[in-house]
């Protein structure tokens, strides 16, 4: 029996593009620096994976992610030009937009009521800092918070899995991954999780090609938080 649901948080709980621009906008605005605002959110999310397979890889040792979006962040101001534009100070408040991310219109209630029945929780690939800040801003109602950090691991690799179910006193089968990501779920079904996929068919706008649907049988394929409430509350 499942006892606890993990959360995929970027893309499946909040709407991370929407809101790393909206920061952008009103951060260069405020500097009278014109930006597309959103090819400037998409290039910083596009150095994420690439920054933590280097960890994976055994190249370099684990740091936050707090750690790897800042030298992400500097990499991106370079490629726009804006190096010079913005200093190390100014910097820091905008590496805080990842704590300042909308929650989808579903996620809130479609987590308030799967926490009626099971213990709710992140696992991310963002540190404690940030999951912490982020549920703050966005109301998110976690039970407490896991993910990479304690495991000192990024996903999809097994060890963020496990100590996440082991920190819970859990057994993996007594948990279920929740993500609108495939390769999240697989890596959590291989570390014997149980799965849940739900769609969020606009994590990278309007153009998006992956994860459109589920590429396999999940335990449980739901529309939304919601509806994965409904389906779990069966």
């Amino acid at each position: 029996m499942v006892k606890a649901l993990l959360f995929d948080v970027f893309g499946t709980v909040v709407d991370w593009r929407t809101g790393v621009a909206q920061e952008a906008k009103a951060f260069f605005a405020d500097r009278g620096i014109s930006v597309d605002t959103t090819a400037f959110a998409d290039a910083w999310r596009a150095k994420y994976q690439p920054a933590m397979e280097r960890v994976r890889a055994g190249s370099r040792g684990y740091v936050p992610l707090d750690v790897l979006h800042r030298e992400n962040l500097d990499a991106t101001l370079a490629d726009f030009g804006l190096s010079a534009s913005v200093d190390p100070a100014a910097r820091t408040n905008l590496n805080r937009a990842w704590e300042k991310l909308p929650p989808w219109p579903d996620s809130l209630m479609g987590l308030t009521t799967l926490k009626s029945k099971y213990a709710i929780a992140p696992c991310s690939n963002g540190s404690i800092a940030m999951m912490t800040w982020l549920a703050r801003y966005g109301g998110l109602p976690w039970d407490t918070v896991l993910g990479a950090e304690i495991a000192r691991a990024y996903k999809p690799q097994p060890a963020v899995y496990l100590a996440s179910a082991s920190a819970l006193g859990l057994v993996p089968s007594e948990v279920m991954m929740v993500a609108a990501h495939n390769n999240d779920l697989a890596a959590a079904r291989a570390a014997g999780l149980k799965t849940a996929f739900v769609p969020r068919p606009t994590e990278h706008g309007p153009g998006q090609t992956s994860d459109l649907e589920p590429d396999t049988d999940w335990d449980v394929m739901a529309s939304d938080l919601n509806d994965l409430a409904r389906k779990l509350g069966e």
